[in-house]
């Protein structure tokens, strides 16, 4: 995925489908990994993210093999 936040336009995504998905958290880990480090955006995401899943808003699914 490569690009500048990356991170964050995975975390769009998951919001706009309201799920995190394995392939999209498969996806957030390879960047956490590749990058050696998160940008501020990136942390902010994150940190939507979990808000929203904590609060119900989104659902962690199985794959729902859409290639997300």
């Amino acid at each position: 995925m490569r690009t500048r936040y990356a991170i964050r336009q995975l975390v769009e995504k998951a919001l706009d489908i309201k799920k995190l998905t394995p392939e999209i958290e498969n996806e957030i880990n390879s960047e956490l990994t590749a990058m050696g480090h998160i940008s501020d955006v990136d942390y902010e995401a994150l940190e939507l993210l979990m808000a929203e899943m904590d609060a119900g808003r989104i659902q962690l699914v199985p794959s729902l093999g859409l290639g997300y």
